[in-house]
Parts: C-alpha cells; sequence; structure tokens
C-alpha cells in the first residue's frame, strides 16, 4: 500500500476493497446473481397462498374440481421453473465466488508479502517470527471462509428476511408485527451471546499465534532442548500456552454453541404464536390489516406459517454465524495491522548509478561498467556526481534502540577506502549495532555517518545497501540450488563469476565433492552442509557482489581453525582494495588490520594499530594476552 493510496479505516473495509480491486467486474455481477437467487427463495409463500386461495375458494363454492386443477397447475409450473432458474443462478455464483475467494486471498497474500518487505528491521526485532506466520496461515484461511462462504449466505439470508418481511406486510400487518417483535428478541439474544463468543475467539486468535511462534522456537531450537535435557520445561511452556488457546477456545465455542439451540427453539415458539394467533384471528372474525386490503383465511394463515418459519431460520443462520464473523474479523484485523504497518522510511534522493571516467569527469552510463557514481541531485536543480570508492565517516554518534537507552555515545572514526577496521569488545558493546547503523537498518537521532563525504541519510537506502556486502555470523541459506545461493548477491552474475567468488573464498573445494556440485539442492537453511560449509557460502555469496565495502560480523566464528585458514586467504583476497568493518572475538583475524577499536559500554576504549595497542597494555593487550576473554 503506497503513502498516495487512501487507506481503508477498518479491516473489513481493506477486504472488500481488495475483492473489488481484483474483480471489479465479476464481484457486481456475483451480489446480483446472490440477490436474485434469494429473491427466488422468498417467492413460494405467494404461491403457496394462491394454491391455498384456489383450493379454498373451491371448496367453499363446490367448483369442478379439474377447474381448479387448471388454475393451480400453471401457478406450480411457473413456480417449479423459478426453483430450475435458482438452481441454474447458484450453481453460477458458486463457481464466481470460488474464483474470487481464491485470486482475492492470493492479491492478499501477495501485498502482505509486499508490505513485510518493506517494514524496518525493529518490525521483525520485535514480533515473533511464528505469530507473522499465522497471518499467512490462520488468519488468511478464516478470511478464505469468509469470503467464500460466511458473506455471500449473509447477503443471502439478509436479503431473503427483506423480501420475506415485505411480503408479509403485504398479507397482515398484525402478524407482521408478532414475527418481527419475536426476531427482535431473537436478535438481542444472539447479540448477547454473539459478544461473549467474540471476546473469547479474538483471544483465542491471539494465543494461536502465540502457540505457533513458541512451536517454531522450539523447532529451531531443538538441539538445545535435547542437549540440555530441556524437554520438560518445553512442555510445560507448550502446555501454558495451550492451555489458555483451550480455555478461550472452549468459552467461545460454548456461548456460539449455545445460540442456535436457543435461536432455534425461539423461532419455534414464534411459529407457534402466529399459527394460535392466525387461528384466533379467523374464528373471532378479527379484522385484517394489511396492503393488500384481503380479509384473513385459512390461505393467508398457511401461507404466513411458511413464510414465519422461513423469516426465523433465515435469523437462526445468521445468528449462527456470528462466531465465525467475530473470528474472521478477528484475522482480518490481524492482516489488516499488518498491511498498514508504517513501512521502512526512506526519504533519500541520492542514487546510485554505473558511470563512465571521461575527461576526469563521471558521465552516467546506463550500461554496466565497473564504476559505480552517486547521484546527488541539489536544491538549486544541480547534479553532482560522486565516485563510490567506500569512504565511511562516523561524527559524534549516539545512539539507542529506545529512547530509554542509549547504546552508542560520541561514536567518532573513520575508515578510508581500502583499510581495513576492526572492532573489538564484549557482547552488547556496540559492535554489530554499529554495522548496523552503516546500513541504516535503524537512523541515529544525533550526529552524522558520511559515504564518500555524503550524509547516509540523504542516500535511497536501495541503493547505500546495494554498494554493501555483509556476511553475518548466523548464516542464512534459502531453497534452491548452490548457485542460485550464491547469485543471491548478485543477480546479474553468471554461473562462471559464481564459480569464481566460490573459488576466491574455498568453497568450490567442498562444492565439487557434492552429488550435483553446484546443481545441488538445498533446503532447511542447507541443513544437509556442516555450519562452516554454509558460511563458506555466504561469504561467497557477498564475494559475488562485489561492493567496495565489506562488513564481516563474526564470520569466521562458526568455522574450524583448518578452514578458518582457507577461509582467511580467500577473504583477504576479497578484501583486497575494499574498505572492511571486521567484528571478531577470534584477536587473530583482526591482527592485520589498519585499526583496530575496543568498544565498551557502547565507548571507543583504545584505537590503533595491533602493535600499538600492545604497546599500551590496556584492554586489548589483556585480551590478547589471555589476561581476560570475552564474554
Amino acid at each position: 500500500m503506497t503513502k498516495n493510496e487512501k487507506k481503508p479505516k477498518s479491516a473489513m473495509g481493506w477486504v472488500f476493497s481488495e475483492i473489488f480491486k481484483t474483480y471489479p467486474r465479476l464481484m457486481p455481477v456475483t451480489i446480483v446473481c446472490i440477490i436474485l437467487s434469494a429473491g427466488i427463495s422468498a417467492i413460494p409463500s405467494i404461491f403457496m397462498e394462491k394454491i391455498f386461495g384456489i383450493v379454498e375458494s373451491g371448496l367453499t363454492a363446490g367448483s369442478d374440481w379439474s377447474v381448479v386443477s387448471r388454475q393451480v397447475v400453471p401457478l406450480v409450473l411457473i413456480l417449479g421453473s423459478l426453483y430450475v432458474l435458482s438452481v441454474l443462478i447458484g450453481s453460477f455464483y458458486h463457481q464466481t465466488l470460488a474464483i474470487m475467494g481464491q485470486g482475492s486471498l492470493m492479491a492478499m497474500r501477495n501485498q502482505m508479502f509486499a508490505s513485510m518487505q518493506k517494514l524496518p528491521i525493529r518490525y521483525f526485532d520485535t514480533h515473533k517470527h511464528g505469530d507473522i506466520m499465522s497471518y499467512y496461515t490462520n488468519d488468511i484461511d478464516l478470511l478464505r471462509q469468509l469470503i467464500a462462504q460466511v458473506i455471500p449466505n449473509a447477503l443471502m439470508q439478509g436479503t431473503i428476511i427483506t423480501c420475506v418481511f415485505f411480503i408479509m406486510l403485504y398479507y397482515s400487518i398484525p402478524l407482521a408485527i408478532i414475527v418481527v417483535c419475536g426476531s427482535i428478541i431473537m436478535t438481542l439474544v444472539a447479540r448477547k451471546f454473539g459478544t461473549s463468543a467474540s471476546r473469547h475467539f479474538m483471544r483465542n486468535q491471539k494465543y494461536m499465534g502465540a502457540m505457533e511462534g513458541y512451536i517454531q522456537e522450539m523447532m529451531n531450537g531443538q538441539k538445545v532442548v535435547k542437549v540440555f535435557n530441556h524437554e520438560e520445561e518445553a512442555l510445560k511452556g507448550f502446555v501454558e500456552i495451550s492451555d489458555k488457546f483451550y480455555k478461550e477456545s472452549r468459552n467461545g465455542n460454548r456461548f456460539a454453541n449455545m445460540l442456535m439451540p436457543l435461536v432455534g427453539n425461539m423461532g419455534n415458539i414464534i411459529y407457534v404464536i402466529v399459527a394460535f394467533m392466525g387461528g384466533w384471528f379467523l374464528l373471532t372474525g378479527f379484522h385484517n390489516f394489511s396492503l393488500s386490503g384481503a380479509p384473513f383465511s385459512i390461505a393467508i394463515v398457511v401461507a404466513f406459517l411458511q413464510m414465519t418459519r422461513q423469516f426465523s431460520n433465515n435469523v437462526t443462520q445468521i445468528s449462527s454465524q456470528l462466531g465465525f464473523v467475530v473470528m474472521a474479523m478477528a484475522g482480518a484485523d490481524r492482516i489488516f495491522s499488518l498491511v498498514t504497518e508504517e513501512p521502512e522510511v526512506d526519504d533519500g534522493y541520492v542514487e546510485l548509478v554505473n558511470a563512465t571516467e571521461k575527461d576526469g569527469e563521471l558521465i552516467e552510463s546506463k550500461e554496466r561498467t565497473g564504476v559505480w557514481a552517486w547521484k546527488h541531485p541539489h536544491h538549486d536543480g544541480t547534479l553532482t556526481y560522486t565516485k563510490l570508492e567506500g569512504d565511511v565517516r562516523f561524527v559524534d554518534v549516539d545512539f539507542g534502540y529506545t529512547p530509554e537507552k542509549t547504546v552508542l555515545h560520541d561514536i567518532s572514526l573513520y575508515a578510508e577506502p581500502g583499510q581495513k577496521v576492526a572492532f573489538v569488545g564484549s557482547t552488547g558493546a556496540g559492535k554489530t549495532t554499529i554495522t548496523n547503523l552503516i546500513n541504516r537498518f535503524y537512523d541515529i537521532p544525533d550526529g552524522k555517518i558520511r559515504y564518500d563525504g555524503i550524509n547516509i541519510n540523504k542516500m535511497k537506502k536501495s541503493a547505500l545497501r546495494r554498494s554493501l556486502g555483509m556476511v553475518l555470523q548466523d548464516t542464512n541459506l534459502f531453497t534452491g540450488t548452490i548457485m542460485d545461493n550464491i547469485r543471491y548477491g548478485n543477480t546479474e552474475a553468471t554461473d562462471d563469476e559464481c564459480i569464481a567468488a566460490a573459488k576466491m573464498v574455498g568453497a568450490d573445494q567442498f562444492i565439487m565433492q557434492l552429488p550435483d556440485k553446484y546443481q545441488t539442492f538445498l533446503t532447511g537453511n542447507g541443513a544437509m552442509l556442516s555450519q562452516g560449509q554454509r558460511q563458506l557460502l555466504s561469504i561467497a555469496r557477498a564475494a559475488v557482489a562485489d561492493p567496495p565495502v565489506m562488513i564481516m560480523d563474526e564470520a569466521t566464528s562458526s568455522i574450524d581453525t583448518r578452514t578458518e585458514e582457507i577461509v582467511q586467504r580467500g577473504m583477504d583476497a576479497l578484501m583486497q582494495g575494499r574498505t572492511v568493518f571486521v567484528i571478531a572475538h577470534r584477536l587473530s583475524t583482526v591482527r592485520n588490520s589498519n585499526v583496530i577499536m575496543v568498544l565498551e559500554h557502547g565507548r571507543i576504549i583504545e584505537r590503533g594499530t595491533h602493535e600499538q595497542l600492545l604497546a599500551l597494555k590496556g584492554t586489548y593487550y589483556k585480551l590478547y594476552t589471555g589476561a581476560f576473554e570475552l564474554d
């Protein structure tokens, strides 16, 4: 949903707008067909009254039954034809409902995923992944049933009730008032129980998301659970959530299940009252007030009994679906909250473009040249091009993930093109936070970060991140071939370029030993590979992107010492001519850095080369010599 697009005010408004947007012609046609089908369903009462009227008059007047038959048969044939027409219309709109239901859900899922891609990292840091997955499974399934079943049924029942109500007024206003008053009482009872059920069903959806999040968390950490014999505790945690889910489901279904018998029996009571009053009116000669002006007759009473049954049954059916409607609305609200979540703000205007150098000046090129430049429009309408080199500078940067707690204090540093800058320090010192700020995963409230002399707040985030390569401690491989996973770093890379990147970092050796080599299909985050092999593929993926700035966040922490030597040689080749930020606990991997910065509680307490820091005999010296170790 774009900024300029008007957002619906409610979840159901969004659902209907999405259906109409996806099927602007089919939706109105389907609604008309449902209303026609419902209208035909309300007509039999009129024919019943006419048929009984003809039979009644024949009995009282002693008419010839052949004459009566000739009058009744056409009515029966017309009624049968209407039923056939209703079947045809019903078959058509059920087909269109299937098309609209699945097509609309596909469009909603696509919009949900597109919206999710635009969310800031902060959103995923503060929401359980299993709960987010629940949007795509449980909540979307509730919407499927709402679109394909509940809404069409409610429209049909509502149309029938309206038609029957006016037919009732046509035949007898007093009996119509009795039916309406009884139906109002039915509705109030249904509302009371429906409200109670809805309260529990909405909480039920919340606990369902929590339960799925817990299950995913336990599945991802199954090895840890078993290693620490934590099965019993894990089960207790699940049972606690499951018990809450059970109680809300039980209470919600209890109220919902009580609704049908209550409302259904109230409909029977209304039927009995109408039968009694109709008979009493006939016996006493009570004047019939109606739009038709016809007096009370057996035909009217019989037709009215059928209409009463039809009216109360439709009210009962609508009431019985209240619980499900509330559940579906709760699911719609959750999905709506996702698609209307504020996207990641990107007010940057400096773009990254291909360029060529001519007479010492940079000229924008539409072709891939291997030279990149920052295209910087200025307020006076002029454009300047700055070559992408990888000069990164922090100036008096303060930052906190929440306003109450500052994580980084007065951080100032610079990394010139080709330099290797290392960050060391205990867990929570702020090392990874610095790299997150370079990527603009979070924006800083105070200070400046300049990239090639340009404030990164002015850069489009997509352009900024295209110029950066990042290898994380936790590897993420996607379902697909090894070649696909390497090419993820640069979708335009050829097979030869991907293989060259794999050879550079030392991944080619183990890949060639696999049965399908580079076409080996990976699933489950590359579960068939070792942790070190997965990390090598992650490094190869960054290498094929060929960025001027590389960020290595504990990139070799999961690799054994022998493999580390292979990877380190490849990484040294990869780092050549690039600005590199390295976060490492293994100090052996940062010895050759141009500058090493020691962080403690969000502050840089020491900086210098390996030799300079050893000579200081401060924190780095103690870490390196083992006087104390990093947490």
